[in-house]
């Protein structure tokens, strides 16, 4: 049997990281995607399971204390974390596992899994990943400037992943993305 494998996934918020992985699993469902717990309510649409594992602070806590999450990150003040199970078996299993995450929460996975393969996915520029941020209509004009000042700081961490993507193109990325990963 083959060996699985972690490919993380990361770049700011807007960047296109969740539409990228959809594409991916819509050609690929032999992969796995890690669904992550987070702390906040559910965005309109989003479902319990299948978008985020909505769980309770004092779950959460429970979580970090029994050592059931491979990293953890509180980010606009929410925590978001991987849970540690799902992930390792699969693996096993010799399944490719994504991990759609932030750039806090990929700097920590790649202490726990420096075999990890990491993508940064990069903006054309901060106007587009701004345009983008409002087109999609999820948050107040408050958090995309949070969100905006924070993928200042996070473009900065690109180099330390193994390959960055531009992505400017939807297809074209999307076929660089698959290629990387079908080639580990």
């Amino acid at each position: 049997m083959s060996s699985g494998q972690l490919i993380v996934l990361t770049g700011p918020s807007g960047v296109g990281k969740g539409t990228l992985v959809r594409s991916l699993l819509a050609r690929h469902n032999d992969f796995y995607l890690s669904i992550s717990v987070t702390t906040r309510l559910p965005r309109r649409g989003e479902v319990d399971g299948k978008d985020y594992h909505f769980i309770t602070s004092s779950q959460f806590k429970e979580m970090i204390n029994q050592g059931k999450l491979l990293e953890w990150a509180k980010y606009a003040d929410n925590c978001y974390g991987t849970p540690r199970f799902d992930i390792e078996e699969k693996i096993k299993l010799g399944t490719k596992v994504l991990l759609e995450i932030d750039v806090v929460g990929a700097r920590k996975i790649k202490q726990t899994f420096p075999y990890a393969l990491g993508i940064f996915i990069l903006p054309p520029s901060l106007e587009e990943l701004e345009r983008r941020l409002i087109k999609r209509g999820k948050d107040s004009q408050e958090a995309i400037t949070y969100r905006m000042e924070l993928a200042k700081e996070e473009l900065t961490a690109s180099g330390e992943f193994n390959y960055t993507l531009i992505n400017d193109d939807p297809n074209q990325t999307l076929q660089k993305f698959e290629s990387l990963i079908l080639a580990v």
